[in-house]
């Protein structure tokens, strides 16, 4: 093994053309000698599942969100019996993560509160989900309602005669904190049902593994598989809309326009192609404010959603168009997956002693029951509330620059959220005596010099790790999310591999041969063709339409319960995740062997 460490967050330099990198950041998210002496006893991992990109300092509350929130809940709510919550420290821009074990002595009295909290939502599952959904979109319409439209010269009469008695800028100063604290709200409801139910998947996953020794992990996530859940939906939309065309005799207009502008055009001088494009339209929302993020969605405010990239959709449409006249089914193959999870919970069940089947039973139903939870939350958060958050700080940027405060409105990511607070203050100050504000003056300098920062940390090559290696890695969401296990720890020190071979996490099951397809981003999607590996750092539910078109996926971050792994076996695909470099290592074109039962990629040629 070439080091026994990795290295430590103080001895790292940031990369030329960075220096003064921390300005960029809240200071409670940086490293600092006051708690050295305990940061350099940590592991931390960098945290490229949720934020594989350098970091903007607005978007930085992304990750202050769950924080707080994954903490709180696990700490002080419902008692977590293992864990506590994850600690975040930032470095040249990207985010480096620590999981916070319990105490060991506090586990058995952390164990009968939370059974006792954690069972109270449990009995009453589908209410409080019901209600889950309710709260989760009264904030989304909330945050859509907002109106940052660049401040009036005078204000309607109407603020005369309806008494309203404040003006536009006062608004724009409570809009902005409101729309703040309403993300911070919503990511508390966040983790509210979340780490609840992955607790109550991992109880079912070790009574499998007491009860028989040497299953795979693959075997019992395939028994809690298979279900019915929202977050297929706006995949599934796209294929109604394509059935649709074919339906109404408008397909060859779709497949005859690669632009969706011309098509719409020639749609509307037919009855019947008016029809589809009101369709269209009334599909857009909400299935198509589904966030393009090439991994996590909703982490980086960048990547806009399908509504702001047509032609993502589009494609997708015409893609389902060509396979439908072909004879595909373009389905999701769930009637195949709930089948195998059937034989596979009964091979199972069958093997039990008669005294447990009660409790495998019961334990199974409750996966299942919350797994529902566990897939959808990320339409309602990751999605629809980011999207949200984003479009609308989107329209506060491009209204401070028609007012001439900002010289692009890109720069309002160029700042911290509370600066961006100070920001408005000062717009509207100046808006409302009529005296020169000096907002661009005294911020223009600091957004120029940070796009150059953040321009020279995009350059830097992170360590994947911090700090001293654990011996084992057994935090079970560390596992389960991440990929992150002792084996591959041991592999970034050794910085070593078979030749010709990268290993990962055997997410969903199969072994396939073919070329492979690079992807780093959605706008690449159209690029994938029948039959071809998909590699990418990870995915997310905007990618969905090109599952039915590929043969497997290989990704360099996720464990057995990130959504790479579960929409594969969704689409009974094989998957490898959490393989750390297959971006890096492979090449488009290259063939490879897909084994998603070992978690082994070979290359072929």
């Amino acid at each position: 093994m070439a080091d026994s460490s990795f290295p430590s967050p103080f001895d790292v330099q940031p990369p030329p053309g960075a220096e003064g990198w921390e300005s960029m950041y809240n200071w409670y998210h940086l490293f600092g000698a006051d708690r050295r002496e305990a940061d350099e006893t940590k592991f931390w991992f960098q945290d490229a599942l949720h934020h594989p990109y350098v970091m903007h300092p607005y978007d930085e509350i992304q990750c202050e969100c769950w924080w707080q929130a994954l903490g709180a809940m696990n700490t002080r709510i419902f008692a977590v019996p293992p864990a506590l919550g994850l600690e975040q420290r930032i470095l040249n821009g990207r985010l480096y993560v620590s999981p916070v074990a319990a105490p060991e002595a506090d586990i058995p009295a952390r164990a009968e509160e939370f059974a006792e909290r954690a069972g109270h939502y449990y009995k009453n599952w589908e209410a409080i989900y019901g209600e889950w959904k309710e709260k989760v979109l009264d904030r989304v319409n909330l945050v859509r309602s907002l109106n940052f439209q660049p401040l009036p010269e005078r204000e309607p009469i109407e603020t005369v005669t309806g008494h309203i008695g404040h003006s536009a800028g006062f608004r724009w100063e409570r809009d902005f904190a409101l729309m703040i604290s309403t993300m911070y709200e919503t990511y508390q409801w966040h983790f509210e049902l979340l780490n609840i139910g992955y607790a109550a998947y991992l109880t079912f996953f070790q009574f499998c593994q007491q009860a028989f020794p040497g299953i795979g992990d693959q075997s019992v996530s395939r028994m809690v598989g298979g279900l019915h859940v929202e977050l297929y939906r706006p995949d599934d939309e796209l294929k109604r809309l394509a059935k649709n065309a074919e339906q109404l005799g408008v397909g060859d207009i779709i497949l005859a326009h690669a632009d969706l502008t011309t098509a719409a055009e020639k749609l509307a001088t037919s009855e019947d192609g008016r029809k589809w494009v009101e369709d269209w339209e009334a599909t857009r929302d909400p299935w198509f404010q589904i966030n393009s993020d090439p991994g996590h969605p909703g982490g980086d405010h960048r990547f806009g959603t399908w509504d702001d990239h047509l032609g993502i959709p589009y494609a997708a449409v015409q893609d389902y168009v060509r396979r439908l006249r072909n004879g595909e089914v373009i389905d999701r193959p769930t009637e195949q997956v709930l089948a195998e999870r059937d034989r596979i919970t009964g091979e199972y069940r069958d093997l039990l002693n008669p005294d447990d089947v009660s409790a495998f039973d019961s334990l199974l139903a409750l996966a299942r029951k919350v797994f529902v939870y566990i897939e959808e939350h990320v339409l309602y958060i990751e999605h629809w509330m980011w999207a949200a958050f984003w479009g609308k700080s989107k329209e506060l940027g491009r209204a401070l620059h028609k007012m001439d405060v900002l010289a692009d409105p890109e720069d309002l990511f160029f700042l911290r959220r509370s600066e961006v607070g100070e920001l408005i203050f000062d717009t509207v100050a100046a808006w409302s005596t009529g005296a020169p504000g000096r907002g661009r003056a005294y911020w223009a300098p600091i957004v120029a010099r940070r796009r150059e920062i953040f321009t020279a940390l995009e350059a830097w090559e992170p360590p994947p790790a911090l700090g001293p290696p654990p011996q084992a890695v057994t935090e079970p969401l560390t596992v389960m999310l991440w990929g992150i296990t002792t084996d591959s720890v041991a592999g970034w020190l050794e910085d070593a591999a078979e030749p010709g071979t990268l290993r990962g996490v055997a997410g969903s099951p199969g072994v396939v041969e073919g070329p492979v397809r690079v992807v780093q981003s959605a706008d690449q999607l159209g690029e994938i063709q029948q039959g071809e590996i998909l590699v990418c750092p990870a995915t997310s539910p905007a990618w969905a339409p090109v599952f039915s078109r590929i043969a497997a996926t290989v990704s360099d971050v996720g464990g057995i319960m990130s959504h790479t792994a579960i929409v594969c076996r969704e689409y009974g695909l094989p998957a490898v995740v959490g393989t750390g470099r297959a971006v890096s290592t492979l090449r488009t074109g290259q063939r490879v062997r897909v084994d998603g039962n070992t978690g082994v990629v070979t290359i072929l040629a």
